[in-house]
């Protein structure tokens, strides 16, 4: 079991959704108790065993993956995380071996651009590059030869680099959220305009089940108008400061209910892209209860 937080960190950015994770390892750990003693202690890593089995369920589900998402209303985001001293009563995993380490590799911004490669290329990018897999091993999980991963790692390696713009402090970062929250509270449009890069793009996820936008607004002034009506819409909602896949953000609630989960990219002085979270099943680590 002492894997057991390995194979959710793995799964989380494998997938993209700590829901699926956690069913990735639970079906991984069903294969190991299924096998008998004598089976079990054949092998001669079981932590290696494990992460074998883990990788090739999340290239299965990511395959899947692909043909659900045609029928997925509106636009996928990741499942947003919150930092674990930040989890709310309702959200706190039973087990700290749950908790997904949040670091670069685990920011929106970063799952986003995982979410667009092929699941191979994906796999073979995540345990080599992140988790530091020879590609030996990671060929048994991808089912190619270690040159085909190597050239697979490469290929997401390039995707990764030219989607990276020039990150702002962490501090700067969070100051320019506290800026575009006071603003947005302020309903001050212009203001909001000057915090977003006039090339600005804001992506919404419902899901199908709660309203928000089906595709992505584009422009400055356009994501600023779209975030004041939704103010005007919404006149008891309230927005907080947490960190959102270990970089700041905001959480909306009206009443106790979370209702969306706000993630930046943020280059130099302005946001970039912004990331709203409103699909339900996604917010349930934000969810108090």
């Amino acid at each position: 079991m002492s894997e057991r937080r390995q194979l959710i960190n793995l799964a989380y950015r494998l997938l993209g959704s700590l829901a699926d994770a956690e069913d990735v390892v639970q079906e991984t750990y069903t294969r190991w108790y299924a096998m008998s003693r004598q089976q079990q202690e054949a092998i001669e890593s079981p932590g290696a065993w494990l992460t074998r089995v883990a990788g090739r369920i999340c290239l299965d589900q990511l395959d899947s993956a692909r043909v659900r998402r045609e029928r997925y209303v509106g636009e996928w985001l990741p499942e947003p995380l919150p930092d674990h001293r930040e989890w709310t009563s309702g959200g706190v995993p039973a087990d700290p071996a749950d908790r997904v380490t949040l670091d670069e590799s685990v920011s929106i911004a970063f799952l986003v651009v995982l979410d667009s490669m092929t699941p191979a290329e994906r796999v073979a990018f995540v345990l080599h590059d992140v988790f530091r897999y020879p590609f030996a091993e990671v060929a048994e999980i991808v089912g190619r030869t270690p040159v085909a991963c190597r050239q697979l790692a490469s290929s997401a390696r390039r995707r990764i680099d030219a989607s990276r713009t020039p990150a702002a402090p962490t501090a700067q970062q969070a100051s320019i959220v506290r800026d575009f929250k006071q603003a947005w509270e302020a309903k001050d449009i212009n203001t909001l305009i000057g915090l977003l890069d006039p090339d600005a793009t804001g992506i919404a996820d419902g899901g199908g089940l709660v309203s928000a936008m089906l595709h992505p607004i584009e422009g400055s002034e356009q994501i600023a108008r779209y975030f004041l009506d939704v103010a005007v819409r919404a006149p008891g909602m309230t927005m907080t400061e947490r960190t959102v896949n270990g970089q700041p953000g905001l959480v909306l609630q009206l009443g106790e209910a979370t209702t969306a989960v706000l993630a930046f990219d943020i280059a130099g002085d302005r946001i970039k892209r912004i990331w709203a979270v409103r699909n339900p099943d996604k917010l349930r680590p934000w969810t108090a209860g």
